[in-house]
């Protein structure tokens, strides 16, 4: 999930449509409730966040170092015009990139991709067991040959591969992939796409690659755990 903040609605309206358009949730804040939220929302909704996104905000320039304080997802300025004052100043306060309007979406996912990999020291793709994820819009690679994946379930693959090893919730799977604010769908929808996904893997794999333990969420495994039986 993206957070947007911009005294603008219909900037964060127009951005939100576009990354939803890419299967990206996102959710916008107006800069006097984002302070608020950041400082007192708990870590789960936190740690669904993958960029903070500035565009147009009076004290933005604090934004970053409160955030800081809270997350290490990347945070990423949005400026309407150049200027190269404003653009280091931004630097020094601590923001990971800065990106002239207009953007397309996809270039600022490759950029928040492209910090993110820089932080977590992480190549392109990761490699689990026979399952190869990428994080650029491409579907994964099952043995070598493309699995072709709805957007959805593409997204919690990922998400599931950059939390390997740890077992992650329904409700983080769900903010992460629809947004802690999307009041239209139902969080349930995850455990669909979930099994979907799981039949997919374990037909190519011979096994299920996603623990799952009732109440405590799930995991993705790097080696067969559960042999299945024919």
């Amino acid at each position: 999930m993206l957070v947007i903040v911009d005294e603008r609605e219909i900037v964060t309206s127009g951005y939100a449509s576009r990354f939803g358009n890419e299967g990206v949730a996102s959710t916008a804040f107006r800069p006097e409730d984002f302070r608020e939220w950041v400082v007192s929302v708990g870590d789960p909704d936190l740690n669904a966040v993958e960029a903070f996104l500035l565009g147009d905000c009076r004290e933005r320039r604090q934004y970053p170092k409160i955030i800081r304080e809270r997350s290490l997802a990347p945070v990423i300025a949005l400026n309407d015009a150049p200027s190269l004052e404003q653009t280091l100043d931004l630097f020094a306060a601590g923001v990971d990139d800065v990106v002239r309007k207009p953007v397309h979406v996809r270039e600022i996912l490759a950029r928040v991709g492209a910090i993110r990999r820089r932080q977590e020291k992480d190549a392109e793709a990761v490699s689990v067991g026979d399952l190869r994820v990428f994080f650029d819009g491409r579907d994964p690679e099952l043995k070598g040959e493309a699995l072709l994946l709805p957007r959805r379930e593409r997204r919690i693959l990922e998400y599931l591969v950059n939390n390997r090893g740890r077992r992650v919730s329904k409700a983080q799977i769900f903010n992460s992939i629809y947004g802690i604010f999307d009041e239209e769908v139902e969080e349930n929808v995850v455990e669909s796409h979930i099994s979907k996904l799981r039949k997919k893997l374990r037909k190519q794999l011979g096994y299920d690659p996603i623990d799952s333990v009732r109440y405590l969420g799930y995991r993705l495994d790097e080696g067969p755990q559960r042999a299945i039986q024919s």
